[in-house]
């Protein structure tokens, strides 16, 4: 039984997330939907990472098997055709070793929160960063994001819902850089807790409004305790940017 690796880009704003649910379209149903179409086999294809609703994907990873052996090019095309129009892209297929899983044999995932600091709403943005209407100083949040480097026991930027089974994670790259009115918040690791991405950017942005120092963001690490994390930022300026293997 042929094994595939998908990697994907998609607009998370109209899908609950990656997994299947009961209330709503997922990116994983669709997919499964559209695998379907083309192969008239019942797969429910793995991904990389479960991306949460409006959380978006520039290069999410996926697997499934099928009964035939197909040409990869042909899936992939077959699959673009078939999503139309949703905002979900097959940007590559190819054929992968049987014991290849998009979760499991994961080395490292990236992912980038954008900010937009500016006094006008966003409309072209609107749901694909997170628009604050005061200056940050985005030196300030580099700096204190060093803080978060390393191996630490991250409860205090894990939601309540996650399921991983131990809080401690190793955190290879968190920099935090300007590129005129956008901020980019770039982290790194070989997995991340629920929502801890968008926890990190959350305290990180009090920084940058000048409310909290390092000292704070070291503070509410080392309390482990979910209250001391600053508001969880918004999942639309989140992207699932590369996962290594």
């Amino acid at each position: 039984m042929p094994r595939y690796k998908l990697i994907l880009e998609y607009d998370g704003t109209p899908f609950v997330g990656w997994q299947m649910q009961e209330n709503g379209r997922s990116v994983q149903g669709r997919l499964a939907e559209a695998i379907k179409a083309f192969s008239g086999e019942d797969t429910v294809p793995r991904a990389a990472g479960r991306t949460d609703a409006g959380v978006h994907a520039l290069g999410q990873v996926a697997h499934f098997d099928l009964i035939k052996d197909w040409d990869p090019g042909t899936i992939r095309d077959a699959l673009n055709a078939t999503l139309r129009p949703d905002p979900v892209s097959v940007l590559l297929c190819e054929r992968a070793e049987p014991d290849f899983d998009a979760r499991l044999s994961a080395k490292a995932r990236a992912y980038l929160y954008r900010i937009i600091d500016r006094r006008a709403p966003l409309a072209l943005e609107r749901n694909r960063a997170w628009g604050v209407f005061r200056p940050l100083d985005a030196e300030a949040m580099n700096e204190a994001a060093k803080v978060l480097l390393g191996h630490h026991d991250f409860t205090t930027f894990r939601s309540t819902e996650c399921q991983a089974k131990s809080p401690l994670k190793t955190l290879d790259r968190l920099d935090v850089s300007r590129h005129g009115e956008i901020i980019r918040i770039e982290a790194k690791a070989r997995s991340f807790l629920h929502n801890q991405v968008r926890s990190m950017a959350g305290s990180l942005k009090l920084v940058g409004e000048g409310r909290w120092g390092a000292s704070d963001l070291k503070a509410a690490l080392e309390a482990r305790d979910r209250k001391a994390c600053g508001p969880v930022a918004p999942p639309q300026g989140l992207y699932l940017v590369k996962v290594d293997y």
